[in-house]
């Protein structure tokens, strides 16, 4: 199990802690879609929240990747249109198109928002839907 949080970690350190961890501990997944999706949620959590601070705890099973990533925000992401000329709302949709399962889960301190990629469906390599597709 990996588990960072942002009082020893910047969101770089994050991510290279992730690959390392995804190199060693579950060499099945698409490790450049868990990057992503990584960053995404880090950085939501750095822009949507008050103080920007966040926890990543990373867990690796045969059968399944779970990457949570927790903020004191109790606001749930809202999912919009991406804004090419303005930047910013592709970051949700890509995320739920990369993984197996995206949820948001409240709780008293904030949220968590818990990702997750199933091993049979990496292994099964799924097509990119539409909206991914053309981004």
């Amino acid at each position: 199990m990996l588990v960072l949080d942002s009082s020893r970690a910047d969101t770089a350190l994050a991510r290279r802690a992730a690959a390392r961890f995804l190199r060693t501990h579950c060499p099945w997944v698409d490790a450049d879609d868990v990057l992503l999706v990584v960053s995404e949620l880090l950085g939501n959590a750095v822009r949507h929240t008050d103080d920007g601070r966040w926890r990543l705890r990373m867990s690796c099973r045969p059968q399944a990747l779970v990457v949570e990533v927790y903020d004191r925000s109790s606001a749930r992401p809202v999912p919009r249109a991406g804004d090419p000329d303005n930047g910013g709302g592709f970051g949700w949709g890509i995320a739920e198109q990369l993984t197996s399962s995206l949820t948001v889960h409240p709780h008293t301190a904030g949220k968590s928002v818990r990702a997750e990629w199933c091993a049979a469906e990496q292994a099964g390599g799924r097509p990119l839907s539409t909206p991914l597709a053309a981004a």
